[in-house]
C-alpha cells in the first residue's frame, strides 16, 4: 500500500506531466489517501483538469479541489462574449439540447433549462467549462425523465456487467425513486468513478450516493 508521501509525489509528478496544465502554482497534500489541491490556476477548465489528473493516480481515495481560478488580464472577457461563445459551443457539441439557457454575470456562467437525463446535464457543464474567460459554472438544469426504480436498477446493473473495467459482482445497486446508492468495493479510484458514471447515465437518475470503497 502506498504511503501518503508516495501518493503526493505521484500526484505532483502527474500534474507537472499533463500538457493541458500549468501546475507550477498547484500544491497537493495527502492525508490517509485523500488529496487536497490548493493554490491557483489560470482557467476554470484547468481547475477541473487538475482534479481529473489527481483522481487517476493509483492509491488516491478522494480529491478535495480547493484551487482558485485567477484569470490573467489577457484572459478577462466581457460577459456578452462569454455567453455568445458558450451558446455556440453548446450548439456545436450538443445540437439536440434546445431547452438550455446561458446567463453570465461577472464571468460566472449559470445554466438553466431541462434535459432528459443527468448525463446530458453533465455534458453541458463539461462543454461550457472550456469556454475561455469563465470563472465558474452553476448548473441549475432540471432532469425531467420519470423512470421506475425497478427499471433504473436493472439498467445500471446491466451496464455494470457489460463494463470490462469493473468487477460487477462486487458492486451493489439500490434504487429508491430517482435516487441510487452504490455499495461494495473496487480496485481503484478509476473503477469507482466508472461505476459512478454508469449510474448517472441511467435515465431517470437525479442523485447518486456512491458509497463504494477502494480495496486496500
Amino acid at each position: 500500500m502506498k504511503s501518503d508521501e508516495d501518493i503526493r509525489t505521484d500526484v505532483e509528478s502527474e500534474l507537472q506531466w499533463d500538457p493541458a496544465l500549468d501546475a507550477n502554482d498547484i500544491v497537493p497534500t495527502v492525508k490517509d489517501g485523500a488529496v487536497t489541491l490548493t493554490g491557483f490556476v489560470k482557467s476554470f477548465n484547468e481547475k477541473w483538469e487538475a482534479e481529473d489528473v489527481a483522481k487517476r493516480v493509483a492509491g488516491v481515495l478522494g480529491v478535495a479541489n480547493d484551487l482558485d481560478v485567477r484569470l490573467p488580464s489577457i484572459g478577462q472577457r466581457p460577459d456578452p462574449d462569454i455567453a455568445r461563445d458558450a451558446v455556440t459551443t453548446l450548439l456545436y457539441e450538443l445540437p439536440d439540447l434546445v431547452d438550455i439557457r446561458v446567463v453570465v454575470k461577472d464571468g460566472l456562467v449559470r445554466l438553466e433549462g431541462e434535459v432528459e437525463t443527468h448525463r446530458q446535464s453533465r455534458h453541458v457543464t463539461r462543454a461550457v467549462r472550456r469556454v475561455r474567460g469563465i470563472k465558474g459554472v452553476i448548473n441549475t438544469i432540471k432532469v425531467r425523465s420519470p423512470v421506475s426504480p425497478e427499471d433504473i436498477h436493472q439498467t445500471i446493473a446491466e451496464a455494470l456487467k457489460r463494463n470490462a473495467l469493473l468487477e460487477a459482482a462486487n458492486i451493489v445497486v439500490e434504487a429508491n425513486g430517482d435516487e441510487v446508492v452504490l455499495k461494495g468495493t473496487v480496485r481503484s479510484w478509476a473503477e469507482r468513478k466508472e461505476a459512478d458514471e454508469a449510474a448517472w447515465r441511467a435515465p431517470g437518475v437525479l442523485k447518486v450516493d456512491n458509497r463504494i470503497t477502494i480495496a486496500s
